[in-house]
């Protein structure tokens, strides 16, 4: 018994030290059954301004910029094939709508998005390409998805992010810029970092030649002197990202845009705007994402200190236990022979027992009576003749 408590509280021991090598190390990836919605409005206070693109294309007056427009920013992520243990293909569907119009008319942007990205590290897989992006569709109304070679994160952070800056690509851009740590703050009661990104001025026709994103108009119809004379101008796209990362799991538990799209005749000189908003993550979807890193991080603490503890304290105890019980056998032996029988030591006597009151004297055959044995009683049988 006591060696099998030693065994058994070894045993214990050992995998109390295994679990969180190995077993955490297996659990810290982003979960294949992924599937979060996001969405994030404009503030209500600070500038919102739409481009109405109709105004563009009417025979008379000039483009035409609306203020305080309503937006809605969704975006739906999923996990997509390929995907394995140590690799996931992210997909998100994103769109953003001015929710003053009902319907198409209401949709200003929408993209769909493919990355290959480690499950831990979440940055992108070396293969090439790793992804693709869709912003147009066919006439089927199909979308048409171009190979993108994503680099940098983009909907995750690492298992264990740090306070550093860390590569994240900007999916308008097309490019990758720094996130920088900016300070350790809680949202509602979570340790979360604050991470920010600046995207400088881009020219989109650079990254899509799509016919929006270099428009020649007449001058009038650009709010500038000159009537009906050309004027050829490029869209722009500039970004101010803020995120707020739980670091234990790597999830973008609350996200801030500052869009500003403009058109212009350089990069220095904004003309018309084409977008500007700050779009936040609404308190549901903060919510959400909280209970999402909760979760993980429940998953994590079973399995990298409860579990481990709980194993090494009954391990210990199993130890302790056993040596106790090996200790005492030690000291107290089971007896070599003992008892009547055959195996003892006090058989029954093959002769006549003797008569008289002495005991045999020595060398008479007899048996000695050791000084701790009990004294032999004298029964007398008279036989029946």
């Amino acid at each position: 018994m006591a060696c099998l408590l030693v065994g058994l509280g070894a045993l214990l021991i050992v995998m109390a030290l295994l679990i969180p090598t190995y077993t955490v190390d297996k659990l810290a990836k982003t979960p294949l059954d992924l599937e979060i919605t996001t969405i994030a409005n404009s503030q209500q206070g600070q500038d919102s301004l739409v481009l109405d693109s109709k105004s563009l294309t009417a025979p008379e007056g000039s483009a035409k910029v609306d203020s305080n427009v309503p937006l809605i920013s969704q975006r739906f992520l999923t996990v997509e094939e390929p995907s394995n243990a140590t690799e996931m293909t992210v997909q998100a569907g994103q769109t953003l709508r001015r929710t003053d119009r009902q319907g198409d008319t209401g949709l200003l942007t929408a993209s769909i998005d493919r990355v290959t990205i480690d499950r831990k590290t979440g940055m992108p897989v070396d293969t090439e390409p790793n992804g693709s992006i869709a912003v147009t569709t066919n006439a089927a109304g199909e979308s048409i998805a171009d190979p993108v070679q994503h680099t940098g994160l983009q909907y995750r952070f690492p298992i264990g992010t740090e306070k550093k800056s860390y590569p994240y690509f900007d999916l308008n851009a097309r490019a990758t810029f720094d996130a920088n740590f900016i300070e350790e703050t809680e949202i509602n009661n979570l340790k979360v970092y604050h991470f920010q990104q600046t995207v400088p001025v881009t020219s989109m026709w650079d990254v899509v030649q799509a016919p929006t994103n270099r428009l020649t108009l007449p001058a009038a119809k650009w709010g500038l002197e000159g009537g009906d004379t050309p004027v050829t101008m490029t869209r722009y796209y500039t970004n101010v990202r803020d995120l707020w990362i739980e670091p234990q799991t790597g999830t973008v538990v609350k996200g801030s845009e500052q869009l500003h799209l403009f058109y212009g005749r350089s990069p220095q000189q904004e003309d018309v705007t084409a977008l500007k908003s700050t779009l936040v993550f609404d308190e549901n979807t903060i919510e959400s994402q909280i209970a999402i890193a909760k979760d993980n991080i429940d998953t994590l603490s079973l399995f990298g200190r409860v579990v481990p503890i709980i194993l090494g304290i009954v391990g210990v105890i199993a130890l302790i236990a056993g040596a106790l019980l090996g200790i005492r056998g030690a000291k107290n032996p089971a007896p070599a022979g003992g008892g009547f029988g055959p195996r003892g030591g006090a058989g029954p006597s093959r002769g006549p027992a003797p008569t008289g009151g002495a005991a045999a004297a020595p060398g008479s055959g007899a048996v000695r009576r050791g000084e701790d044995d009990a004294p032999t009683e004298q029964i007398n049988i008279k036989k029946n003749l």
